[in-house]
């Protein structure tokens, strides 16, 4: 484990991420707060993996729309 000043944190921040990788990094503030920086986990995620509109229309709305758009063509 690392312990880091407030001040010292501020000017290693990219290096202290990067160690935090690896071990347990603590900032210590002057005031005796103490921080733990932790990474979180990268998740994969697809790029058609994206928030609903929430506009409430039912798969078989959506369905009908596009047969009824196809049979126009």
């Amino acid at each position: 484990m690392k312990i880091y000043t407030y001040s010292e944190a501020r000017e290693k921040l990219a290096t202290i991420l990067e160690e935090s990788k690896t071990e347990e990094v603590v900032i210590k503030r002057r005031k005796g707060d103490t921080y733990v920086i932790v990474p979180q986990p990268q998740r994969r995620r697809s790029p058609f993996d994206v928030a609903g509109l929430g506009k409430g229309i039912s798969r078989k709305e959506i369905v009908d729309v596009i047969r009824e758009s196809r049979e126009r063509a």
